[in-house]
């Protein structure tokens, strides 16, 4: 038994106890009983697409078209990808030496870390918890996972899906407030990944440093995106349009904020209208507010935003009893207003515009590292000078939100906007133990030429060794 003496009176710590006998036992299990579980898993998640779909909609009044594209199509992809690409991944590798290690040879096995916690959220409970899953299996861990408690159906399909899929001995939901996330923290799991807030993830390191646990945190922030004077405009509103709107804007990597260059900023704004009037004037096509919390966070932010002279450019239907938020842009924001302090985290798009990318540049790196960055140019100086000038998680040039459906890419912040990557193979190598694994010849070797007593021929050839090996 490990970890701290009072976690024995965790009332979790029975199931982490389970966990902990199993891990042992997946370390020397055959890699295809991982490849088994994943296929499972695909072939659950396809053979109940309407009760995922059905759920989603009852928490969050999500589309199912939106469902099956932004959920289900990225976290099949992804067990798919990790089913191709297992034998690859868990293939110890062969590292190559120097003169001075004549005779041994090298390697990087990877290994299971052991137990694991996953922490999910409610913008999007099936991509969200299923995808750190596909990696924590693909990696040969056990999970205890902890959905957000704002949507108790989607939660209540999920746990079926695990039931049906693994032991519970394995794998298992734990469902509940706060307070049982933080008795979850207190366990001495060998891997966290938590999807959430900057703030809430700091509580989450907070507690993971306790036990030396290592973690995983996707966080977010306020994402830039970028258009200039150069941008296919028409284009560029259309693409906005859906990485803002998709969710009702309750997206990690959605555009929060626009910088638009001042010739094209009435161009731009008008094709946004019309995208958005497009895209969303059918209210079936449309997400909810998750909750009235939030529906009153977006009012007040709106509200404050406006009592300091914003210019509201774009609005719809506001209804509380149905928690929806029509697509709304607004003009002449300033630093002081809300809008531009925290991320928005809705269908609020605040424009601000500007005669020099180098303004653009400064106003970025004068704040967090954001998540996401989205530039709209075709100009190939403007691209390298973000590229090169600019921190972000991810940088996309002339779309938006994309990248995190691509499974061979990873995905992750930086700084304030989270540490360590997901997806594919980098979301695997999170839940691994990269283990360096050497063996040495028996009998003279050159590393017993420089053991002591040190004389004279062997001062040479240390010396040797540090000029020339």
């Amino acid at each position: 038994m490990s970890g701290p003496q009072n976690s024995m009176n965790n009332p979790f710590f029975p199931l982490y106890e389970a966990h902990q006998r199993t891990s042992v036992n997946l370390k020397k299990a055959a890699i295809g009983s991982r490849r088994t579980k994943l296929n499972r898993l695909k072939q659950w998640l396809l053979s109940h697409q309407d009760s995922i779909c059905e759920a989603e909609y009852e928490d969050l009044r999500k589309p199912s078209d939106e469902v099956n594209v932004t959920e289900l199509y990225p976290v099949l992809t992804e067990a798919r990808h990790a089913i191709a690409k297992l034998n690859n991944w868990t293939t110890p590798t062969s590292v190559g030496g120097s003169l001075t290690f004549i005779g041994t040879s090298a390697s990087i096995y990877y290994e299971p870390k052991g137990t694991s916690l996953i922490i999910s959220p409610w913008n999007y409970p099936v991509l969200l918890a299923v995808g750190p899953l596909i990696s924590a299996i693909a990696a040969g861990n056990t999970v205890v996972l902890k959905p957000s408690e704002f949507t108790p159906a989607t939660n209540s399909v999920i746990a079926q899906m695990i039931h049906d899929v693994f032991d519970p001995g394995e794998v298992e939901l734990v469902e509940g407030e706060a307070d049982v996330a933080a008795a979850l923290l207190e366990l001495p799991f060998d891997h966290i990944f938590f999807t959430g807030s900057p703030q809430v993830g700091k509580i989450v390191m907070g507690a993971a440093a306790k036990n030396l646990t290592s973690v995983t945190l996707e966080l977010g922030g306020k994402s830039p995106t970028i258009v200039d004077e150069t941008a296919n405009i028409m284009d560029a509103a259309g693409k906005i349009c859906w990485a803002k709107w998709t969710n009702a804007g309750q997206t990690c990597v959605a555009p929060d904020y626009l910088f638009v260059h001042e010739k094209v900023v009435d161009k731009l704004i008008g094709e946004l209208k019309e995208s958005s009037n497009k895209m969303y004037a059918k209210k079936d096509n449309y997400t909810s507010i998750i909750n009235d919390k939030h529906f009153n966070r977006l009012e007040e932010t709106i509200s404050d935003a406006t009592s300091k002279g914003a210019d509201v450019l774009l609005s719809g239907n506001r209804s509380k009893d149905e928690l929806t938020i029509d697509p709304m842009i607004i003009g002449n924001v300033s630093e002081d207003m809300r809008i531009m302090q925290d991320e928005i985290f809705g269908p609020i798009l605040p424009i601000m515009t500007y005669k020099e990318l180098g303004e653009v540049v400064n106003y970025i790196n004068a704040r967090p590292k954001p998540l996401a960055l989205y530039l709209y140019s075709k100009k190939t100086s403007s691209r390298k000078r973000i590229l090169q000038e600019t921190s972000s998680g991810s940088l996309v040039f002339n779309d938006s939100v994309i990248q995190f459906g691509h499974p061979k890419l990873q995905m992750g912040g930086v700084n304030n906007s989270g540490i360590g990557k997901a997806h594919g193979h980098a979301g695997f190598l999170e839940f691994t133990h990269q283990k360096s694994v050497m063996k040495q010849m028996v009998g003279f070797t050159i590393a017993s030429t420089v053991r002591p007593p040190y004389n004279n021929i062997k001062k040479k050839v240390i010396q040797l060794m540090l000029k020339y090996f």
